[in-house]
């Protein structure tokens, strides 16, 4: 099962990364790696406390990202 994830560089020059197929799955690192490792992490704990709650699983939608450029 494969998600995907949205790495942003903080202005302090950590991570945040986070998956917009499941709500609120969010995670930080100090460098890309640990952030990638982090987020890995989250991922299966809340996959877990899905499948201990009995609810299920969100998969991932058919999403489409664009890099739109605009002239201003």
């Amino acid at each position: 099962m494969g998600y995907t994830a949205i790495l942003e560089r903080e202005a302090d020059g950590g991570y945040v990364v986070s998956v917009p197929a499941l709500p609120g799955c969010v995670s930080q690192g100090d460098n890309r790696d640990e952030a990638l490792a982090n987020i890995r992490e989250a991922i299966q704990l809340y996959i877990e406390d899905c499948s201990e709650a009995g609810d299920p699983v969100p998969v991932e939608a058919g999403r489409e990202y664009l890099d739109i450029q605009v002239v201003v």
